[in-house]
């Protein structure tokens, strides 16, 4: 089984890309998790330039999404929504389908468990507006090391094990 795993946010000690490399971290030798860490160098959406040869940042997401069975996104809430650069993203996958039919879990690294539920609803809308089955939406809550450094505790690492049971749960066999 094949997970596609993208962090939605820039940031270079986030808690949310904290996640995705736990995920990697935790995967077993029945899957291979890939990231895709390249949010910040795809262009804004224009269908003008989804012809023939989209920019190659689009066709290392498109080839990504293809090849994979499942999809985790860890993912920051800004101002009640998904950040825009990984709606970004999400706009190059939709006329070539990637995320058609494929399970998705959502995750959102937070300093409290109460927040980043504008996120995952938007975020949930979105994918099953492409087609992607939510199988599981959770916010995970984090804690900052001294230097701002994200830490996985065991709570933590206990959510990315369920999103990712639950993504072999629901994949295609």
């Amino acid at each position: 089984m094949n997970i596609l795993a993208i962090s939605g946010s820039l940031q270079s000690h986030s808690s949310n890309s904290a996640l995705v490399r736990e995920a990697a971290a935790q995967h077993s030798r029945n899957v291979e998790l890939r990231i895709f860490d390249r949010l910040g160098e795809l262009p804004h959406f224009n269908p003008d330039l989804d012809g023939d040869t989209p920019p190659e940042p689009v066709v290392a997401l498109r080839s990504l999404a293809q090849g994979a069975d499942a999809l985790l996104i860890a993912s920051p809430e800004y101002a009640h929504e998904m950040p825009g650069s990984l709606k970004n993203a999400l706009d190059w996958l939709v006329s070539s389908g990637e995320l058609y039919g494929k399970p998705a879990a959502l995750l959102c690294g937070s300093p409290s468990q109460e927040r980043g539920i504008y996120a995952r609803e938007a975020l949930q809308r979105t994918l099953e507006a492409q087609g992607a089955r939510v199988v599981l939406s959770t916010t995970v809550a984090m804690q900052r090391a001294g230097d701002g450094t994200a830490t996985v505790d065991s709570a933590a690492a206990g959510s990315v094990t369920r999103a990712l049971e639950a993504l072999v749960s629901a994949a295609p066999r």
